[in-house]
């Protein structure tokens, strides 16, 4: 297997792992109010979340910025009970283009917070790598991909859930962002960096 291959793996595997579950559930809240056919706006919103983690890791990486884990740890579940709190009050038809753009920012955001999470992994990863480049790269395709599998599986869901069960879209939305925000609320307390 070569470099890339290897990186991509890892990178798919991290984001997938139940073990990341606050990253899903996270990706969870973020894509809960869209509709399977608003797959280009997904697309645009988990490439923001790319953009984000992506800039913070290679920034952690390469060692540019550092912050204390224990203020990461809890600023990740933080930024999944603010989008699931927010999802509670858009309005019954959705996501408008306005929401979608602040959703967008807050995206791209909340990722530079969540790639300094991932940095600590990596940068355990590449110990071994002469150059980072490449491993680095295939790791973040490697993350964008399984947002995409992740976020398919829930579009997925909700398709079936709100056409064959005929459950309403708001409701399952609500469904979707309490669990985020109990699940959340409770990994704050866990994690208080005080």
């Amino acid at each position: 297997m070569n470099i890339f291959q290897l990186y991509l793996n890892f990178g798919i595997h991290h984001i997938a792992d139940i073990r990341s579950y606050d990253h899903i559930l996270f990706i969870t809240c973020l894509c809960a109010v869209y509709l399977l056919k608003q797959w280009r706006q997904i697309l645009v919103l988990i490439t923001a979340f790319t953009i984000g983690h992506t800039t913070s890791l290679v920034l952690a990486t390469l060692k540019i910025v550092s912050f204390p884990t224990p203020v990461i740890e809890f600023l990740i579940p933080l930024t999944i009970f603010i989008t699931a709190f927010w999802n509670l009050f858009l309005k019954k038809d959705g996501v408008n283009i306005r929401t979608h753009w602040f959703k967008y920012a807050t995206a791209l955001f909340f990722g530079l917070i969540h790639g300094l999470g991932f940095s600590n992994y990596l940068q355990i990863l590449l110990g071994k790598e002469n150059s980072i480049l490449m491993p680095l790269f295939s790791f973040n395709v490697g993350i964008e991909a399984g947002q995409i599998i992740i976020v398919s599986i829930i579009l997925l869901i909700s398709y079936i859930i709100t056409s064959w069960f005929k459950v309403a879209r708001r409701d399952w939305v609500y469904i979707f962002s309490g669990a985020g925000l109990g699940v959340s609320l409770t990994l704050m307390i866990d994690r208080l960096p005080w």
